[in-house]
């Protein structure tokens, strides 16, 4: 299989949105992206409807019909009778505005519709099978060719509307090349697996690029043909109005993925007979295209349009050749590895899940089940990080582990002023006997409001000493005021001892002052003292000498 539905790598914001709408689960997650698995996919398109992010897009066939419309054979579009829903005009304004982009004609693709309508009613009247599924629609096919094989008998092997009118416009124009436009994404697979029929297939969203690009507006006209009642094909119930009943036979419509799973898993139980089935992937069938769908959801007057566009008498045709609207369609395998029961426990005690009660198959990840997402990591599609309640928990157990054996105390309020959290740490600063016993009241129950008021009115406080005088004890304190989350984070590390050691090593080195300036003064008095003493001696020990020399003298 060809890659038709391809990823924007970079839009991907891993949301899962796309496996929880995927029908089948084919997609793969891996470094955070998602991945399409090709033998798994059905192409119904709904990871491409509902991507938030536009990560995924469709194959472009826009180039290659240029260089057919280029080339010297004539390009025939095939046109899906779902037109009429998304662009409002009739078949004359659409092949007006094709032939200006160099289509040498534009069809119904309702025409192919009538011959198939033909081969289903034969297969009832001459086979007359217990039951007989429409093989119109390429997603329904590959849903029983790879998810239910056991089905297969009951497959019409009937080619699709697109091929019939393909061959009924080759067995007019042989040299002719063929482009279908509609709105769905599988019929570009189905024109590769089933080569020789159409040779390029575009989607409504194509085309509109293409008259864009061209500058070619759509005239605002309808043409009205009563030869056309299979243009209610892309409606539900649209092939079974357009049936001649076979007697002895149930008629029933089934669109939607899940709800044409839920009708094959009911055939699997046996019991039901005689019943033509329709089937359609998308829910209202053709007009709820993934192409239509992704841009605009109007059932009710898409519905209303086709029907008042369809006629009531079938198209004229002629008969193609029997071999050549018969189609074999086998089983594809998808290999997928099988988990065992011991492996699938331990994927699941791995999650996080211990015990039944521990399922909570809340489907976040996009499983159904958690036992579906466990073999959905065996098999290398998923990973325990997209269970989200894995992740919460697991988050939760290690902020939670963190905050409770912190050293530091943390506490946090709300605008209110009202406590949200306290931990251990904090209790214990602030003589809390219990988190309970405070959480939801307000914090001037057990601190001063003021240095929360000032932080959330603009003020810095970071590794603030703050006396708390009602528990006598000193904190350094950091508040933070979160505005995305609206709270205030307040962090205390208790510094009570700290401050007392830092008081008496104060005390300590100022009595020291105090005492070496004791020492110096009385040192300084005793040198004063002998200064003085010495003084007196030395005048006296000069008078002596003096008058011993004047006695000398006089001698």
């Amino acid at each position: 299989m060809s890659e038709f539905l391809k990823l924007r790598k970079t839009n991907c914001k891993n949301c899962y949105k796309c496996i929880r709408h995927c029908p089948v689960k084919s997609i793969r997650f891996s470094g955070n992206q998602a991945h399409i698995v090709g033998n798994e996919c059905i192409l119904c398109g709904q990871c491409f409807v509902v991507c938030p992010q536009n990560a995924k897009e469709i194959a472009d066939a826009t180039e290659a019909v240029k260089v057919l419309l280029e080339g010297e054979a004539p390009v025939v579009a095939s046109i899906a009778p779902s037109f009429i829903a998304n662009y409002g005009v009739g078949i004359e304004a659409m092949e007006k505005a094709l032939r200006q982009l160099g289509f040498a004609a534009a069809e119904e693709t309702a025409v192919g519709a009538a011959y198939v309508n033909r081969m289903y009613e034969d297969i009832l009247q001459n086979r007359k099978p217990d039951v007989l599924i429409s093989s119109c629609c390429h997603s329904v096919n590959l849903l029983i060719q790879k998810y239910f094989p056991q089905a297969l008998p009951y497959l019409a092997d009937v080619i699709s509307p697109m091929q019939a009118h393909s061959l009924d416009i080759r067995r007019r124009m042989p040299n002719a090349h063929v482009v279908f436009i509609g709105p769905c994404l599988s019929k570009k697979d189905e024109a590769e697996y089933y080569a020789g029929y159409v040779d390029q297939v575009m989607t409504f969203e194509e085309l509109t690029r293409m008259l864009e690009e061209a500058g070619i507006q759509l005239e605002q006209s309808i043409d009205r043909n009563p030869q056309s009642r299979t243009r209610l094909y892309p409606t539900s119930g649209g092939i079974l109005r357009t049936m001649q009943k076979v007697p002895g036979y149930q008629y029933i419509s089934v669109d939607g993925v899940e709800n044409c799973m839920a009708a094959l898993h009911d055939l699997e139980q046996g019991g039901l007979d005689h019943c033509f089935i329709e089937m359609s992937a998308c829910a209202g069938s053709c007009i709820g295209g993934p192409v239509m769908e992704k841009y605009h959801r109007t059932p009710i007057r898409d519905y209303a349009a086709v029907n008042a566009y369809a006629g009531t008498e079938d198209f004229p045709t002629d008969t193609l050749p029997r071999e050549r609207i018969r189609k074999e369609m086998e089983t594809i395998s998808r290999k997928l590895p099988q988990p065992s029961e011991t492996e699938i426990f331990t994927i699941l005690r791995q999650m996080g899940k211990n015990k039944p009660a521990d399922e909570l198959n809340c489907g976040s990840c996009g499983y159904n089940t958690c036992r579906e997402k466990a073999i959905a990591i065996y098999q290398g599609k998923a990973d325990l990080t997209m269970c989200l309640p894995y992740l919460k928990d697991r988050a939760e157990n290690f902020s939670d582990h963190i905050i409770n054996n912190t050293s530091n105390g943390i506490l946090v309020l709300n605008e209110s002023m009202e406590v949200q959290e306290i931990n251990p740490t904090a209790c214990g600063i602030l003589n809390v006997r219990h988190p309970s016993d405070v959480l939801g009241e307000q914090v001037i129950r057990i601190r001063d409001p003021k240095d929360f008021l000032e932080v959330k009115n603009g003020a810095t406080v970071r590794d603030r000493r703050t006396y708390l005088a009602e528990y006598d004890k000193y904190v350094d304190e950091t508040i933070l005021y979160d505005a995305s989350y609206r709270v205030l984070i307040c962090m205390m590390r208790d510094v009570t001892e700290e401050e007392h050691q830092r008081r008496t090593k104060e005390s300590i080195r100022q009595q020291t002052i105090e005492t070496a300036d004791k020492v110096v003064d009385k040192q300084m008095r005793i040198v004063q003292e002998i200064a003085s003493l010495l003084g007196e001696t030395a005048a006296e020990t000069k008078i002596a000498l003096t008058k011993l020399k004047g006695a000398i003298s006089d001698e």
